[in-house]
Formats: structure tokens, C-alpha cells, sequence
């Protein structure tokens, strides 16, 4: 299927559902950018605001069958929570990304944005015994923020979905067992801070784990890490610098998705 084309779609849009749209196509970009992709697979998904929906819950995610680095903010596809396509898009949705993303956003108050990945290294902490070890400068951060889901499938089942918001709670970093990594946030800076902060924390464990035995951070330790932890907080921004240098790089090399 060939891509939309210049001229920009923006006229056809409310203007906060086209902010919206610029910002998750960057999003998607910097996911490229940083290798977090699986081929055309994984989502990113933004709940549309209250000025563009009502009270209906709409939500934007990738076309399926577009690598990551190919998304614009036209052709992101608007669908509602039964995955629908609201907006006329010619591209299909993956059930996998509707069925837990719909989930979150509609069982989970503040789930603005839901990100999900299959990096090696998320992958790899997904399926060892025992999960993040409170062993690094970064899992230390994340105390008593990560929450665990146990392997149903291939998430395309809707009664899944219950299961998954008792898992989660009220915690926005996510382990999917055997799967994956997911977080969850009430902005999508805030939502990239946090999976950036797992995934890094992911990362270090499977390079002290291949040397031998870590070093345990205390729960006290990493109970002060998480407090003073900055890139979370609202009140510090919650992540939007580190969004917006990413976005920066991105712009230097390639500024398509913004139409």
C-alpha cells in the first residue's frame, strides 16, 4: 500500500488532534532512531484528548505495515476502543495493538499513553526467573514501580484484558513475561521516560549478568533513588527535555513525520 503524499492532512484535523498526531509520529521516530523497533510490529498509542472526542475514548496508533520510520501524522489511524477506524484511514490495525492498548486506556485513568517493545534486552529480563534485580542505577529508580503480567499468547484476546489491569495496578513500568516491556503515563514524554528508563535498567542487567553475580542495591537505597528521580516528575517535567533533544536529532535527519 503506498503512503499518503504531500500536501499535509493537517486542515482535515482539529488542532489538538493534529498536535497530538505530530507528537506520536516523533514518538515512533525516536523509537527508530534508537532501534526499539520489531520490524512493522509494536505500538504506540495516544488517547485523544477530551476537546477532540467528547466523551468517547479515541485513540491514534501506528498503520500496520509500516515500519516505525515511515509513520507520519497523517497516516496515523484513529480508532476507538473496539478498534474501529474512525478517520477513513486505508490501513488496517493490528489486533494485538487495540485489544491491550484499548485496555489500558479505558481501565486505567491517566493511561494518556501506552508504549510497548520487544527489545532484545526486554525480552531477555521478560524471561528470566525472578524479572528486574534491584541491581543497577537504573532498576533502582523504578522501586516498586514495576508491575508483572504471566504469558497468556499473543495478546488478541479481550478477555485478557481484565487480567492485564489487575497486573498493572496503578504501576506504569510493565514486564509482560515472556514478551515484552510496557509503560504507561499520563503524557507521552512521561510514558518514553519511563520505558527508556526500564529498557535501560534492562540493558545493564544482561551486561553484569553475562560477567557473574551482581551487587544487590538495598531497598532503602533504591526507595530514596525513586524519590529523588526527576525525569518522572511532573513538577520537573516529566521527561519532555529528554523528548524534545530526541525529537531534535530526529528533525536534523529526517522531518517527514510531521506531516
Amino acid at each position: 500500500m503506498s503512503l499518503p503524499t504531500a500536501p499535509s492532512r493537517q486542515a482535515q484535523f482539529h488542532p489538538d488532534e493534529w498536535a497530538a498526531r505530530v507528537q506520536l509520529a516523533a514518538c515512533y521516530r525516536v523509537f527508530a532512531h534508537l532501534g526499539w523497533t520489531e520490524m512493522i510490529y509494536n505500538h504506540i498509542t495516544v488517547r485523544l484528548p477530551d476537546s477532540v472526542s467528547g466523551a468517547e475514548k479515541h485513540f491514534l496508533i501506528n498503520p500496520f505495515g509500516l515500519h516505525y520510520s515511515e509513520v507520519t501524522a497523517s497516516n496515523l489511524v484513529k480508532i476507538d476502543l473496539q478498534g474501529r477506524v474512525l478517520d477513513g484511514s486505508p490501513f488496517p490495525v493490528n489486533p494485538a495493538g487495540f485489544v491491550v492498548h484499548s485496555t489500558l486506556h479505558d481501565g486505567i485513568d491517566g493511561a494518556h499513553c501506552v508504549m510497548h517493545t520487544h527489545t532484545t534486552a526486554g525480552v531477555a529480563v521478560a524471561c528470566l526467573q525472578g524479572g528486574l534485580q534491584q541491581t543497577n542505577f537504573y532498576s533502582a529508580q523504578l522501586h516498586d514501580m514495576v508491575a508483572y503480567h504471566d504469558f497468556e499468547g499473543i495478546t488478541i484476546h479481550l478477555e485478557e484484558g481484565p487480567r492485564v489491569l489487575k497486573s498493572i495496578g496503578r504501576k506504569q513500568a510493565v514486564i509482560l513475561r515472556n514478551h515484552g516491556l510496557l509503560s504507561w503515563g499520563e503524557t507521552l514524554p512521561q510514558t518514553f521516560a519511563i520505558l527508556w528508563t526500564l529498557q535501560r535498567a534492562c540493558e545493564i542487567q544482561m551486561a553484569t549478568l553475562s560477567m557473574g553475580a551482581p551487587i544487590l542495591v538495598s531497598e532503602a537505597v533504591a526507595a530514596k533513588c525513586t524519590r529523588d528521580a526527576l525525569q518522572f516528575n511532573p513538577n520537573h517535567g516529566a521527561g519532555q527535555d529528554v523528548f524534545d533533544a530526541l525529537v531534535r536529532q530526529v528533525d536534523r535527519v529526517d522531518s517527514s513525520y510531521r506531516h
